[in-house]
């Protein structure tokens, strides 16, 4: 080969590794961009601190202790309700929750409520085998959706759990501890919009803590 062939073949190899270097730059700018613009579009929605932007519904206990929020059965021993002053339509949502007892609760969206009497649609938080992550209408259809047998078993009673509830349009997806629990296409849920909720079931003995309840709408 001819000195200035060799010559040749480097200098065009350190142009395409310039090149590479500025492709790279540009992705990873890119991907920065990506990263920021998604934190920026998602937004706790429970401060931590107090019951700021919610609203009770009934006479069970709703407080915050050390940046959680707990929710617990009162001498009552009916359905409890805290929910968003704001209405949601297509958005997803994150959250954490722990049962201590009687774990047996919901995180309601597109709902009304007056009173303790709610309609709309809950994503299920219950005790094991009792179909948390499936989807059920209140006081209208009854259950929607539950998820299969072999996925009751992701819930951690008694200890944290994350779910994932995302809407969008007429379908509702559903996701425990990062497992994908339902998938449901229903027009009535599509045809409307209204606030996020978490429930106290009624009946007494009921205790859950809450954390880390971040929203992104879509």
């Amino acid at each position: 080969m001819h000195p200035d062939s060799r010559f040749f073949n480097f200098h065009i190899l350190v142009k395409n590794l310039h090149r590479m270097k500025k492709g790279l730059l540009v992705v990873c700018v890119l991907l920065v961009f990506l990263i920021e613009a998604n934190a920026q579009k998602k937004k706790s929605i429970f401060n931590g601190k107090d019951l700021t932007g919610w609203k009770i519904y009934g006479t069970e206990k709703w407080y915050v202790e050390k940046g959680e929020l707990i929710c617990e059965s009162g001498p009552d021993k009916q359905y409890g309700y805290f929910a968003t002053d704001k209405e949601y339509k297509d958005f997803e949502l994150t959250l954490e929750f722990k049962q201590e007892s009687n774990g047996n609760s919901g995180v309601f969206f597109h709902s009304q409520i007056e009173g303790i009497t709610v309609s709309g649609w809950q994503a299920e938080v219950a005790t094991l085998n009792m179909h948390s992550g499936g989807i059920y209408e209140s006081y209208g259809r009854g259950w929607l959706i539950q998820p299969t047998a072999d996925k009751e078993k992701v819930l951690k009673e008694g200890k944290w759990n994350t779910m994932k509830v995302r809407v969008k349009g007429n379908e509702v997806t559903t996701w425990l501890n990062g497992e994908h629990m339902i998938t449901l296409t229903d027009d009535k849920i599509g045809s409307r919009s209204g606030k996020i909720a978490l429930q106290i079931h009624d009946g007494g003995g009921v205790k859950v803590r809450w954390k880390n309840i971040s929203l992104v709408e879509l």
